[in-house]
Formats: structure tokens, C-alpha cells, sequence
């Protein structure tokens, strides 16, 4: 894709400039009610697929980065990572009979900042994780890293605990921006790590974008996108900015008026589009970059890329076991969550109390609109007659007749093309993909709802 395939007028930008979800799950997280019953959470578990991914939830920082939505706890105290781990250590143990005849097959480490742990810390979760469920030899072992907290000594040790991917957090390397979102960390910091990293034989390194940040402009940004790609990583991920000012209070302190216009901010996501993919990175859905060689490439490739909470993913959609504060589940159709707050956590796991705060069982409709989603987002087309056979649809555009006339507008404006045999995103719509998707979730209103992201 380049700049010029991906062309917007002034009016087009401010059509759509509204709010909605990232689909990383349908029904949306939103969905989920309290007084999940634990029950429901165990029969998943019994009843779903034996393959699982596994995602843990540290949500410690030493700092607030003020455009961060995260569940967090900013503390320099280690100590209160020792409690968490107790915690975690008796989550393990409600699940590990569960999942006794399971195989969990990639193991992430999220937050928060997992290198918030020392290399004691991060030697007893992982041992833990080891001795109590059924890892697969093979299982691959990922890690969010925030430069600021890990040294050269530190990111050895996680290669010695068996982590392979490492994903490091940049944003933006421009000084001004980071004084603007209070996350001061220098290119020469950063560059050492990656280096360090790739000698170390990690299987991939990931780097975040950040688009729309404070003070962010195309030529500053440009520079950064161009020492992401001397970084020579296997992935970037390259994330819109949302500025929710009324759900999270840090970005409170981050001035509307210094925000980049709807249109500016456009700017940012087709330049760095056109810069990365002019030096050989594949466009992954609508925010994910890779080398051709790497897997996540190979699966779009070969129609295998799958979506959940974690964004773009080789693993399985509906097979995600998460563990920690606030972490979500989702498995064979129900998603559960934990409590998002870390003293009725960890608690709960004192008393032997199972830490889940709210849920969700999906109904057939919900996993018939949930794999058209899917399918769009990571493949940005559908074949309409396999779809229908698939999900013994008698009448495709019967059953879904009113996301046809939700379709009317994009279909217009050429963000999508439908024929008889398939809905097919175009190559302006692709930056727009989730508006498509929102033509078929049938719990959206997107006019009235402010409590996702913005698309622009």
C-alpha cells in the first residue's frame, strides 16, 4: 500500500472519525456481566479445545506514562510483586486440575511492565509456571518489555528462563513527545537492547509504534519510523493512540489541543505504513507489521492469522487462558475476567476464592458474527458461499440483512466492494476495517458509544 492507494479527503476523515471497537474479541469486553458463576468458567475449561495459550497480567510500573490505558499499580516497592506472585501461585493451583489434560502451547508475559520483576521474581514465576501446568517442550515464551526497567544482565536472564520473543515498548523516540506522555528513553538505550537481543539468538523482536501522541508531526515521526527500521526487527506494531481523558485518569494530563487533528493523525498512520512496508515488512491486519519470514506473515499468508485479546496472533482465538489482575479468558465460547483491582485479587486468592469478576457464554449467533469478524479483519475478505456452508446460513445476506444496510455508506465511499460471491475491504477501507466489522455486531450502537477508541 502507498500514500497515494490510501488517499483521504478532509471529508471522508471526518465522517468516519468516530468511535469503535478493536475487535479482539465478539462480543466485546464490554459484553461481560457480574456474577459470572464459576461454574460456567470450569465447564469451559472441561469442554473446550485441548491446545491453550496462556497469558499473565503484571501490573506493576515504577512510573505513570500518561497515555497509557493499561490496568497498572505504579509502585517502586518490589516487595509487592512477591505478594502478587503468592497470589498467582494459588491461581495456578485452582486451574492446574483443570487443566490437568491440556496443553498450553505459548506462554505471554503482559502489562504493566514484566520486567518491573527482578530476575529472582521472574525465576520463581517461571518455575512456577513449569512445575504446575502441562507445557508443551516446544511452547513458545513471549515478553513485554519496557527499556527503562531491563538491563543487559536482565534480558540474559530471560533468555536463560527460555523466552524467545521479546516485544519492546518505544512509541515514539522523538524527546519532545516522550517529555509529552513522561516516557524518557533514549534511542542509544533501546538500540542496545535490540542488538543484544538478536545476538542472544531471541526467535523475534517486536517493537510498539504509538500514532497520535502528543506533538507528534510526519517529519518527526518519519524519523522515528526510519530508526525502527535500521532496529532491523521482525515485527513493529504500530498502535492508534486513544485518548479516553474520562475513563483514564493520566491522560488527563495530556492537553487535548497538543493531540495531532484527525486528519494529521491519518498522516502519521500512511506514512509509517509507506515506510515500512517500502522496507519489505508485510502489513498484517490493521496495526501489525512483519518480515515475510516471520509466522505471524506466514499465517496471513496461508489463512491461519487469528485475533484475541492480545491483538494478532498464530494461536488459537477462542483457546486463551488468562491469569492475573484484570486478565480476561476466553475459551470455547466464554470469556471471563478477573478483578481489575489488586486488593480484591489477590485477597480473593487468600481465602481460596476463585478471583473471577464478570463473564460471558456467547450464543450461536454471537460465534456465527464472531468468525465473520475474524475473518475480515485478519483477511479482509470473506467468501460468502464457504462462510454460509461453513455455519449452515440457508440465506447469507437474509440473515444478515441489517449489517447490508449498515454495508451501503462504506460500499459508497469505496471502503468496500460486495458481490455475489464475497465482501472484499478495499485498500482505502483497510485502515477502516474495524467500521466494517462494526456493520455486523449487532450490540453496537456506534453513534452513542464513547467508550472505545476512536477509528481515526
Amino acid at each position: 500500500m502507498t500514500v497515494t492507494e490510501l488517499l483521504w479527503s478532509p471529508e471522508l476523515v471526518q465522517k468516519y472519525n468516530v468511535h469503535g471497537p478493536r475487535y479482539t474479541s465478539y462480543p466485546t469486553a464490554l459484553s461481560l456481566q457480574p456474577g459470572f458463576p464459576v461454574s460456567a468458567v470450569k465447564a469451559a475449561l472441561r469442554q473446550g479445545p485441548q491446545a491453550l495459550s496462556l497469558y499473565l497480567h503484571i501490573p506493576f510500573c515504577q512510573q505513570l506514562c500518561y497515555y497509557c490505558g493499561c490496568t497498572k499499580e505504579v509502585t517502586r516497592h518490589s516487595f509487592k510483586a512477591d505478594h502478587y506472585l503468592d497470589a498467582l501461585e494459588q491461581e495456578v493451583a485452582l486451574y492446574q486440575p483443570l487443566l490437568a489434560e491440556k496443553q498450553i502451547n505459548a506462554v505471554h508475559l503482559g502489562g504493566g511492565t514484566p520486567t518491573f520483576l527482578t530476575e529472582e521474581q521472574l525465576s520463581r514465576l517461571v518455575g512456577l509456571l513449569r512445575n504446575a501446568l502441562p507445557l508443551q517442550q516446544d511452547a513458545e515464551w513471549s515478553v513485554e518489555i519496557d527499556p527503562r526497567s531491563c538491563d543487559s544482565a536482565k534480558l540474559a536472564h530471560l533468555f536463560q528462563l527460555g523466552f524467545r520473543r521479546v516485544s519492546f515498548g518505544v512509541q515514539d523516540f522523538d524527546p519532545a513527545v516522550q517529555q509529552a506522555i513522561n516516557r524518557l528513553q533514549s534511542y542509544a538505550m533501546v538500540e542496545a537492547l535490540v542488538r543484544q537481543a538478536q545476538q542472544l539468538g531471541f526467535a523475534s523482536v517486536n517493537l510498539d509504534l504509538v500514532y497520535g501522541l502528543p506533538l507528534q508531526r510526519p517529519d518527526s515521526f518519519a524519523s522515528t519510523v526510519q530508526q525502527v527500521i535500521a532496529l532491523n526487527p521482525d515485527r513493529v506494531s504500530l498502535f492508534s493512540y486513544a485518548h479516553l481523558p474520562t475513563r483514564f485518569a493520566a491522560q488527563r494530563k495530556i492537553p487535548t489541543q497538543s493531540l495531532p487533528q484527525a486528519e494529521d493523525k491519518l498522516a502519521l498512520l500512511q506514512l509509517a505504513i509507506e515506510r515500512l512496508t517500502g522496507a519489505g515488512f508485510q502489513a498484517i491486519g490493521m496495526d501489525h507489521f512483519a518480515k515475510a519470514s516471520d509466522p505471524l506473515a506466514q499465517a496471513q499468508q496461508h489463512g491461519r492469522l487469528q485475533r484475541n485479546f492480545q491483538g494478532y496472533t498464530t494461536q488459537g482465538q477462542d483457546a486463551l487462558l488468562g491469569l492475573g489482575m484484570s486478565s480476561i479468558s476466553q475459551v470455547g465460547g466464554v470469556m471471563w475476567q478477573n478483578h481489575k483491582e489488586l486488593q480484591p485479587y489477590q485477597t480473593l486468592l487468600v481465602h481460596g476464592a476463585w478471583p473471577v469478576e464478570r463473564g460471558y457464554s456467547s450464543t450461536a449467533d454471537d460465534k456465527i458474527r464472531a468468525a465473520l469478524i475474524s475473518q475480515l479483519i485478519c483477511h479482509f475478505q470473506l467468501d460468502i458461499a464457504a462462510f454460509s456452508a461453513q455455519w449452515q446460513l440457508a440465506d447469507f445476506w437474509d440473515y444478515f440483512a441489517q449489517s447490508r444496510s449498515q454495508l451501503q455508506p462504506l460500499i459508497a465511499d469505496g471502503l468496500v466492494r460486495v458481490t455475489a460471491q464475497r465482501i472484499e475491504v478495499t485498500a482505502l477501507g483497510r485502515l477502516l476495517v474495524r467500521l466494517v466489522c462494526a456493520c455486523f455486531d449487532r450490540y453496537l450502537q456506534l453513534a452513542v458509544q464513547t467508550s472505545y477508541s476512536k477509528v481515526v
